[in-house]
């Protein structure tokens, strides 16, 4: 079969055809027997594209199931292998209508030139500038304007709106042409319906000289529905950069090491198990392995989520992605390529996307009916006035005015005005929201999980002890601090520089990977590291303090303990979300006795300890089937998974980059009551998103009538059609009136110190 080439979305496409070895790349293993390939599909950006392509291929044998990711718009095939090729379910789309070709996560979701954005912006620009000019030029009419003056201003709203309309309707007018031709309907058909037909019968009327055009009907209308679609394509496109620049810690290449010593550079893409590769310091891990040679300090928070790094020996297992801090090491390949643990992650990342994909708009849900239901309407009037002999005007006009009373501008901003102001609330607070349905979302949450280290801790390790230590000890072990990176080096230098003083000077200063730092100041020797290099017994108890040990020539070593300490009102946060009715969990990659010391100061009795990726997605899964509707708050690439997977998800501003693009709602600053303010205002929002839907059917069940009996004129029911969106979008101003009701343990916790907390003692 020959498909034809096409241009999408100002994108060129072409038939893409996989020959050969070429094909392997692009496929994983899913299980004994089966194979798994994803598709870059971009015109799978709908839900009937969903439920077309969902029930299409699954049908061919050999096709175990096909899911469409409609935020990254992609699909993935799980099937059987030897029973049907790639090829036949790229040529299987093409026959459906959607152009294939094999996702590559390092061509797509990274481009910085989003065309789909920039041609709604444009739209949304020009059809808001018509909007008001034909407004402007309407008052004029409306005040009485008559013969050659009326018909001058006409003509004038005819020369703005018809040319915005043709330009800024095109999103509408193409989505209802493909809907059309595959035999469906969907909400964009009576909107294009109703915009055409006011636009050209005010083009009759002012050709005619006649009282009353209704162009600023139709570019009024593709004004708001414009800005929410637009604001639609900004979720979507946020939501696929999460895994855009997960994939982009992984490494482009790697050093070659042969078996005769040798070394060259090869791509990444050309790694497989049992090849030797050279990490150097400061380069990341192209592939899962094993340490074979070297002792290093590995930045593991693509794994832990911890700030803290880990020390790494022969024999210690690596992944994709970790960062090397400060030794050279020769690592042995046990996964590579689409077998990586990083690839795992994108996986992970996806499927939990495909999940909330299946949260379909509300216009969309209804669309299934109340599309029909309007053209019905219509039809009936237009066929009603004829048969009672009334003439194709006043027949059409009756009709028109069906179509445009019933355009669901007002039930279309029953959610999204009430969301906007909600958004502008909490923004004022210090509250990002990044798409409307996380607002929804947090309306209806039940549990709230929360990770430690950067969530309810600030990340950011501090002295807690010795905190008398004499001057010199400080400034001595600062000498050697301030040539590390270590987190905790950082800290200790971070102290002497919040006493005012100044790190002592320290000459023959060395690093030594996995141990700590040796120097030497007036001859004697100084060390700086763990406790064993050091010359204390490393069986001490752990009371989830970080340490590092200090010593100086003969004398007794120092031990410096570090906490990560709490963000202000993290106790009071969980006593008020607890207040609110919500079962609060903590979920930590950290050891047992740091996770049990956090969960102890505030007040959480379900605490999870040693949680990597896998096992945090698991334990929100697991809530989530048991009939939860959790909130995962995270800030760690390792969050990531688990924050896509969440019912709905926050990070706070000094996540990575990753978590906060992962999570739906963002806080700034450093309180954790963000979180609790959002799920408060995200109920009153719901609230009054359903005050709004009741208001915006009253209207229709009230206008419907009177405008199918030839009372409304177009004008008016445009008229009308705008007084209901201005009732709603007046209702949503509520939401940002008022103090949230706040009790019981809350309204403690508001009246409460927002000093931060001291982390108790679970020794």
């Amino acid at each position: 079969m020959t498909l034809p080439c096409c241009t999408i979305d100002g994108e060129y496409f072409q038939p893409f055809r996989l020959e050969g070895e070429d094909a392997a790349r692009w496929i994983s293993s899913a299980g004994p027997g089966l194979k798994r390939i994803e598709f870059l599909v971009p015109q799978a950006n709908r839900p009937d594209a969903m439920a077309q392509i969902e029930t299409d291929l699954p049908a061919l044998a050999g096709v175990e199931s096909a899911r469409v990711n409609l935020t990254g718009r992609r699909v993935a095939v799980i099937y059987r292998d030897g029973e049907i090729e790639p090829q036949a379910l790229i040529d299987r789309l093409g026959f459906l209508g959607y152009m294939a070709r094999p996702f590559d996560p390092r061509e797509t979701g990274l481009t910085k030139d989003d065309r789909e954005g920039g041609r709604l912006l444009r739209a949304l620009a020009v059809s808001g500038f018509a909007a008001s000019n034909v407004m402007l030029l309407s008052v004029s009419v409306w005040s009485g304007a008559e013969d050659a003056t009326r018909d001058l201003f006409h003509w004038l709203s005819a020369m703005i709106a018809l040319p915005a309309v043709a330009y800024a309707g095109r999103p509408f007018f193409h989505s209802a042409v493909n809907a059309l031709r595959m035999g469906r309907v969907n909400m964009d058909v009576p909107i294009s319906l109703g915009v055409l037909l006011a636009s050209m019968l005010s083009l009759f009327q002012t050709i005619n000289s006649e009282q009353h055009a209704y162009f600023d009907a139709s570019v009024t209308l593709l004004f708001f529905l414009l800005a929410g679609r637009y604001l639609d394509h900004l979720m979507r496109a946020r939501a696929r950069s999460a895994i855009a620049q997960l994939v982009s810690l992984s490494s482009e290449g790697a050093t070659l090491v042969a078996d005769d010593g040798t070394r060259r550079y090869v791509p990444a893409r050309d790694l497989k198990a049992g090849m030797t590769v050279a990490v150097a310091a400061g380069d990341r891990l192209p592939a899962d392995g094993l340490i074979r040679n070297g002792v290093s300090d590995m930045d593991r928070s693509l794994l832990t989520g911890e700030t803290a790094p880990e020390t790494v020996r022969p024999g210690s297992a690596v992944h994709a992605g970790e960062l090397n801090l400060t030794g050279p090491v020769l690592v042995e390949i046990t996964a590579a390529g689409n077998d990586t643990f990083l690839s795992e992650l994108v996986r992970l990342m996806s499927a939990a996307e495909q999940g909330q994909s299946r949260y379909i708009q509300i216009a969309d849900r209804l669309a299934r009916f109340y599309s029909p239901a309007v053209h019905t309407l219509a039809a009936a009037t237009l066929a009603g006035w004829l048969l009672l002999g009334h003439g194709w005007h006043p027949a059409i006009m009756a009709a028109v005015a069906v179509l445009i009373i019933t355009c669901p501008c007002a039930l279309g901003l029953a959610v999204p005005a009430a969301q906007v102001v909600a958004s502008g609330r909490l923004f004022r607070s210090g509250v990002m929201i990044k798409n409307g349905a996380a607002l929804e979302k947090l309306s209806g949450v039940d549990t709230v999980i929360f990770d430690k280290t950067g969530t309810l801790t600030k990340g950011q390790p501090q002295l807690v002890s010795p905190l008398m230590v004499t001057t010199e000890t400080l400034t001595l072990a600062a000498g050697l601090a301030q040539a590390s990176k270590h987190p905790l080096s950082q800290a200790l230098v971070r102290e002497v520089a919040r006493r005012g003083l100044a790190a002592a000077p320290v000459g023959d200063v060395s690093e030594h990977p996995g141990l700590g730092l040796s120097g030497t100041h007036n001859g004697e020797a100084l060390r700086l590291g763990n406790r064993a290099w050091c010359g204390l017994d490393e069986g001490a108890e752990d009371k989830g303090l970080l340490e590092f040990a200090f010593r100086r020539g003969g004398n007794a070593p120092v031990v410096f303990q570090f906490e990560d300490a709490l963000r202000p009102d993290a106790a009071e946060t969980v006593a008020r979300l607890k207040a609110m009715g919500l079962a609060v969990h903590l979920l930590s990659g950290d050891r047992e006795a740091a996770v049990k010391r956090v969960a102890e100061t505030v007040s959480i009795s379900t605490a999870v300890s040693r949680a990597g990726p896998q096992a945090k997605l698991a334990y929100v899964d697991a809530l989530s089937k048991a009939g939860a509707r959790v909130l995962m708050v995270g800030d760690g690439i390792n969050d990531a998974p688990a924050l896509a997977a969440g019912y709905t998800s926050m990070a706070p501003s000094s996540a990575s980059d990753i978590g906060r693009t992962a999570a739906e709602t963002v806080w700034m600053g450093e309180s954790a009551s963000a979180v609790a303010e959002a799920v408060a205002v995200g109920r009153r929002t719901q609230r009054i998103a359903k005050e709004n839907f009741a208001l915006a059917v009253g209207y229709n069940v009230l206008a419907v009538p009177l405008a199918m009996v030839g009372l409304v004129s177009p004008l008016v029911a445009a008229v009308a059609m705008s007084t209901s969106s201005i009732i709603v979008i007046a209702n949503a101003l509520r939401v940002g009136l008022g103090r949230m009701p706040v009790s019981g343990a809350a309204r403690q916790s508001q009246g409460s110190s927002t000093q931060t907390p001291r982390l108790k003692d679970a020794a």
